[in-house]
């Protein structure tokens, strides 16, 4: 194939591509709703992060969230979904024992009042396990760790602080975890 033929090719394919990424402008018009304001503002991070890093973001929902990396991929590159969107969808759906489809079919069967935007608060209300108390602690510990995973910094509030510990104290907790037979 000669350069110029090649540089045809990528001059084709690459508009199609675009528009489907996460960039900093869809990152910036990212609203999200879920009902807790601390994981409203991790997921606005998690869009950001996927900006720089959408391979390390689409490896640590499939394999923490158990979803094919590929169903993932065509969410966020075919069908345009925001990161974070991709994010609560698979890790909701892992907290209360479903498959990531289950929320994402909910989500786009969500029809919200006219002028009213998605939410995922009405969303998860919808879902066939009711949310619990349980289920959010699962969610944040899951930020958490995707956070440390992706060496990014993450404001803890005092509930995780208590359960969790510092960044120090997560870091000694994951290597005697994985040093134990």
């Amino acid at each position: 194939m000669t350069l110029r033929m090649l540089l045809a090719l990528l001059l084709l394919v690459l508009p199609l591509a675009a528009p489907a990424q996460q960039t900093p402008e869809k990152s910036a018009a990212y609203a999200v709703a879920t009902g807790d304001d601390w994981v409203d503002a991790q997921l606005r991070d998690i869009n950001h992060y996927a900006e720089r890093y959408p391979d390390s973001f689409l490896d640590e929902v499939s394999r923490y969230a158990g979803v094919p990396r590929g169903y993932i991929a065509a969410l966020m590159y075919t069908h345009g979904w925001q990161a974070g969107d991709i994010y609560f969808a698979c890790f909701w759906a892992h907290a209360i024992g479903r498959s990531c489809r289950d929320s994402v079919q909910a989500w786009s069967r969500a029809v919200p009042a006219e002028g009213q935007p998605r939410q995922w608060q009405d969303v998860v209300q919808d879902l066939p396990v009711a949310p619990q108390n349980l289920h959010w602690r699962a969610l944040r510990h899951a930020i958490v760790a995707s956070h440390d995973h992706w060496d990014r910094p993450v404001t803890l509030d005092a509930t995780l602080q208590r359960q969790l510990g510092d960044h120090a104290q997560r870091q000694r907790a994951a290597r005697s975890s994985t040093s134990t037979p």
